[in-house]
């Protein structure tokens, strides 16, 4: 089992943070300006416009599931998984595979359980954070829900990662308890909550970005961001104990130690995802006290390849698989063991996509989850020794495959002769000829993400009513290499929008659409690119929905946390160096605030007041400058949620609103 989660990635970096203010003993002090979100009672009229003979309800793509996230547990004695209850609430539950005993194990209350998994035989972990701040916890309790600790029990800390020592009572933590600009890491007994510090990160200035432990949780490396700009890897001589400098890249190459190869005899080889050499990152074997390359172990001539997956113990860390997202989710067996699982889950799924979730530590029994554009999800359980499959759970039963649409890939050129991938999910009505709507859908990020090809419910819900959705993975879009990343730097809110006008042309010249009736929709920077899409081409759009999105870069800037300060220089070169008077010029230009006389077509806002990522005001002040223009601008804002809303009623109420949102602005 593997908990190796690193919870601050560099893509979080263009972010910014809000301060929930002080509650005294008789009044609550509300984030942003509370008289600004609209009215519950007129944010239902919305409803009303959602009409027709729909088969399916907005609740069943957006109620949680009745189970969910199955784990085996080590021993393979228990299995684990959510349970929501009529409250909505997702607890989980232990059941004892022997006897079939059912325990409730962790109480979901006010706050989500965001992820949670095993420890030991006996021991489960769990993150929380308060309300959407992401001021993340880690929490530790036994199968019955006794011995419950905070194991980082400090206040306006987060937390950045977790390793768990195998065969251990110990994970090692990071998180900025000294400092909060800057993560140190923490060996934490999960059973007492014993801590102890075991480095010190000292240089604010040019701190230490991330750590390198091998599997008995000793340190061997760490790395370094210099002035904000250059990534230094040091790593540990056993002989002398002293770190020397191994690798010194500029941040938008890659040198990145994934892990140690412990199949090896060679206690200085390791796993490296790199581009240096390359445009599209691949896995390399390395020998990291020789700086040199042994081999390469996998490359993909169109695809940035960054993940592995090795086995435990049992089978001496052997390397299982290479997995990448292309087209679909690839994945490229290596080891006899896997060779053997993957050819027996391939031919009994076929089509579909599956991913092994969990697994003893003896590999006796996998759980299997399959999934595809119109399938949900289904887990099941695959006993390696008799080879059978059984079904375990089917997420989403009332969707039913025959009624879901077709997510196709799509590729075209942009108007500068770039290759842009992206997907085109067709209602019904589209396929038999119709022209029909359609929901631009830009992704958040940007940076580093992209859309994947996958079971999606909000497209999913869209061809329900007869949308399309159109997602383009634009220039600075992960995956596709670092000269394609690279090509969106300083050109958020102008190359990378021509991209995404690029791929309504594309579409519309397919047939597939009524040009008339084309919306604009995203969350985070999705929600950003809906701004400059109605101000960019202010005739292509009848609405758009603005959800957790910047509207204005210059106080998007100023509202960053303390622990995303050293990543401001890294900011400046992806986004716009507002020290620049020609780049403030431009920033300025595409800040959607500054260019509301350009909105001519309605907009939807929604917001999470808790949101650190993207501050509330950068809401408000596109909702107070839209309704001094004259628009009534509806206004959804949940006191409860952060960036995107994860509690299940305030999903379900979005969907309906936006819903009701797109047929009325689509049916004028």
């Amino acid at each position: 089992m593997n908990i190796n989660v690193k919870l601050l990635t560099i893509t979080h970096i263009v972010v910014s943070t809000i301060m929930i203010e002080a509650q005294t003993s008789t009044t609550k002090t509300l984030p942003g300006d509370p008289t600004l979100p609209s009215s519950k009672e007129n944010l239902d009229k919305l409803i009303s416009y959602d009409k027709g003979n729909f088969k399916y309800k907005v609740e069943d793509y957006f109620a949680r599931p009745k189970a969910s996230q199955f784990k085996i547990s080590p021993d393979g004695s228990y299995l684990s998984y959510k349970e929501k209850d009529q409250d909505k609430k997702n607890h989980v539950y232990v059941k004892d595979l022997k006897t079939g005993q059912i325990t409730k194990a962790l109480v979901e209350k006010d706050d989500l359980i965001r992820s949670y998994g095993w420890l030991d035989k006996k021991r489960l972990f769990y993150t929380q954070d308060k309300g959407g701040n992401e001021n993340i916890h880690l929490y530790a309790a036994d199968i019955d829900g006794g011995n419950l600790k905070d194991l980082t029990p400090f206040e306006g800390i987060t937390l950045g990662s977790v390793r768990l020592i195998k065969d251990t009572d110990f994970v090692i933590v990071t998180m900025n308890k000294n400092n909060k600009q800057i993560f140190e890491p923490y060996k934490v007994n999960f059973k007492t909550g014993e801590m102890t510090q075991l480095y010190e990160n000292k240089d604010v200035n040019n701190p230490i970005d991330d750590y390198l432990f091998d599997k008995d949780g000793n340190l061997r490396g760490y790395i370094v961001l210099e002035n904000g700009l250059t990534t230094k890897t040091y790593y540990k001589d056993l002989q002398t104990d002293k770190y020397n400098l191994l690798k010194s890249t500029d941040w938008k190459d890659t040198f990145s130690i994934i892990r140690f190869n412990d199949n090896s005899q060679n206690k200085d080889e390791v796993y490296v995802v790199t581009n240096l050499d390359s445009d599209k990152s691949r896995i390399i074997l390395y020998d990291a006290k020789k700086n040199e390359i042994i081999k390469e172990v996998y490359a993909n001539p169109v695809f940035d390849v960054s993940s592995i997956s090795v086995s435990g113990k049992n089978r001496n860390y052997e390397l299982d698989y290479v997995s990448y997202n292309g087209i679909k989710s690839e994945t490229i067996p290596m080891s006899d063991f896997y060779k053997k699982v993957h050819t027996k889950l391939q031919s009994e799924f076929v089509d579909k996509q599956f991913f092994v979730v969990s697994a003893d530590d003896n590999d006796n029994k996998l759980l299997v989850i399959v999934d595809s554009d119109k399938l949900y999800g289904k887990y099941y359980e695959y006993d390696t020794k008799t080879q059978n499959i059984k079904l375990l759970f089917d997420l989403m039963p009332q969707l039913k495959e025959e009624d879901m649409a077709e997510m196709k890939p799509i590729e075209f050129k942009s108007r500068d002769g770039l290759t842009i991938h992206g997907y085109i999910t067709l209602p019904k009505a589209a396929s038999e000829g119709k022209k029909v709507p359609l929901i631009v859908n830009p992704h958040g990020g940007p940076q580093g993400i992209r859309d994947d090809w996958g079971f999606n419910p909000e497209t999913q819900l869209f061809a329900s009513r007869g949308y399309a959705t159109l997602q383009v993975n634009f220039r600075i879009s992960g995956g596709y290499g670092k000269e394609f990343q690279n090509s969106g730097y300083k050109q958020i809110g102008r190359k990378a929008m021509d991209d995404v006008e690029d791929g309504v042309k594309y579409v519309i010249e397919k047939g597939w659409m009524d040009k008339d009736k084309i919306a604009i929709y995203g969350g985070s920077h999705g929600g950003y690119a809906t701004l400059m899409g109605l101000i960019k081409t202010p005739d292509l759009y009848s609405c758009g929905v603005d959800y957790v999105g910047v509207s204005n870069i210059f106080t998007f800037f100023e509202s960053f946390p303390e622990y995303w300060k050293p990543y401001k220089e890294m900011v400046k070169q992806i986004w716009y160096d507002l020290d620049n008077p020609e780049e403030a010029k431009i920033a300025k230009e595409v800040s959607p605030v500054f260019q509301i006389d350009k909105i001519k077509k309605p907009l939807f806002v929604v917001q999470g007041a808790n949101d650190p990522r993207v501050n509330i005001n950068e809401s408000d002040q596109i909702v107070k400058a839209m309704r001094a223009k004259g628009f009534e601008t509806p206004y959804m804002v949940k006191y409860d949620e952060g960036h995107g809303f994860g509690k299940e009623p305030n999903r379900i109420e979005l969907y309906k609103y936006m819903m009701g949102f797109f047929a009325q602005n689509f049916n004028k």
